[in-house]
């Protein structure tokens, strides 16, 4: 019978190296896209990365008898309403270890105060299906586009200066005109839903803005690091905002993760010399909130991000 459980120091080797193989990690974080570590890797490599998944973390492990079938880590964005998966693995061709991990991690932060749970996959992931089983949907298509070390393009006249903090209303508000109703609907039908999602980046980033009139045209956030990472809205024409982050990037490497409803900042990365580094599924899952907590939150509970 398989079953699943909190992990224990002596799961460790016997998962990662199950049967002399390193098995990947099925779910992609933003913050480890463009690490260049999603294939199986070496042991040591897999211990170090299942140590920072485990230490600490909402994790749980599939067993049969005593026998590791697979993991799942499960850590919150922003705030602890919304939830992402961050490690997924499953050593066997059982869809039940799939489903006894998803069913334990959607018990163990519903006690948290999840409210939503994400989980990125590659397109052709076969945990697609089983997510949908265990009532994940897919909202969103997105790219993995990386730019080689090259040159930055010319500075252009966009007058972009640094966000201010009190502006983070605005940034919301460009997102809102920009993306379609049925991805808000998921990632920020409102403000404090969509603060609450907000990824990990995996570092300290820089937000650059375009205001005119007391409104946000155009945004754009840099990460400057192990891995060059870059994001942008914008109103008008996409090349001058992600060409003003490239300024920052300098002449080197640069990851931007673009989705297929954002076709004008897909095109405007293929003129800048992004190609394409992966295919991936943006899937959700909306929990039930307690009863208990079906209190409204008050202003001063309000987070700020970036």
């Amino acid at each position: 019978m398989t079953s699943a459980r909190h992990p224990l120091p002596t799961d460790i080797v016997a998962l990662v190296s199950f049967d002399g193989r390193v098995y990947p990690n099925e779910a992609k974080p933003l913050d480890r896209l463009g690490l260049g570590n999603d294939k199986p890797h070496a042991l040591e490599t897999a211990l170090e990365q299942w140590f920072s998944f485990a230490t600490g973390k909402h994790t749980w492990v599939s067993v049969h008898g005593a026998t590791i079938r697979g993991l799942i880590s499960a850590r919150p964005r922003t705030k602890r309403t919304a939830w992402e998966i961050e490690m997924l693995i499953n050593t066997t061709d059982d869809d039940s270890v799939w489903q006894s991990l998803f069913t334990r991690m959607l018990s163990g932060i519903g006690k948290h105060g999840a409210e939503r749970i994400f989980l990125r996959v590659d397109l052709d992931s076969p945990v697609r299906e089983a997510a949908r089983a265990a009532g994940f949907f897919a909202y969103a298509e997105e790219t993995l586009r990386r730019r080689p070390a090259l040159p930055p393009p010319p500075k252009s006249d966009l007058p972009v200066r640094r966000k201010a903090k009190s502006e983070a209303l605005g940034v919301f508000q460009l997102y809102s005109r920009q993306m379609p109703a049925n991805v808000r609907a998921i990632e920020g039908a409102t403000f404090r839903e969509w603060q609450a999602a907000q990824e990990k980046w995996g570092g300290r980033f820089s937000d650059l803005v375009v205001e005119e009139d007391a409104v946000i045209g155009a945004w754009t956030r840099v990460l400057l690091g192990q891995v060059n990472r870059l994001a942008a809205l914008s109103e008008g024409s996409y090349d001058e905002i992600v060409s003003a982050a490239l300024q920052l990037v300098g002449e080197h490497e640069a990851h931007c993760l673009a989705p297929r409803h954002a076709p004008a900042l897909v095109s405007a990365l293929d003129r800048l010399g992004f190609e394409p580094a992966g295919e991936f599924s943006a899937m959700a899952k909306r929990l039930a909130k307690p009863a208990g907590e079906l209190t409204p939150e008050s202003a001063k509970e309000a987070i700020t991000v970036g």
